[in-house]
């Protein structure tokens, strides 16, 4: 199993930053279910901008952890890469 580290997009041009092990049912979540995370689904629609792939869990929270603690012009970078 590989886990995603991803970062989406707001409307209301924020950043969410999140990891999972499926991605696309994820993404779905946060536009569609009430299962996605309440900071989303207040700013819908989201899209992906971003993603990662990771082999174990350990690294996925980790990498999630590192962008969060990121200022909003280095996640933009990244994103840009």
């Amino acid at each position: 199993m590989s886990y995603s580290v991803y970062i989406l997009k707001c409307v209301d041009q924020s950043l969410y930053v999140g990891y999972t092990n499926a991605l696309e049912k994820r993404l779905k979540q946060h536009n569609n279910s009430k299962w996605g995370a309440h900071y989303t689904k207040i700013r819908r629609p989201v899209k992906l901008v971003y993603s990662e792939q990771f082999e174990t869990l350990i690294e996925a929270r980790r990498r999630e952890q590192k962008i969060k603690g990121w200022r909003r012009e280095k996640k933009l970078a990244l994103i840009k890469k």
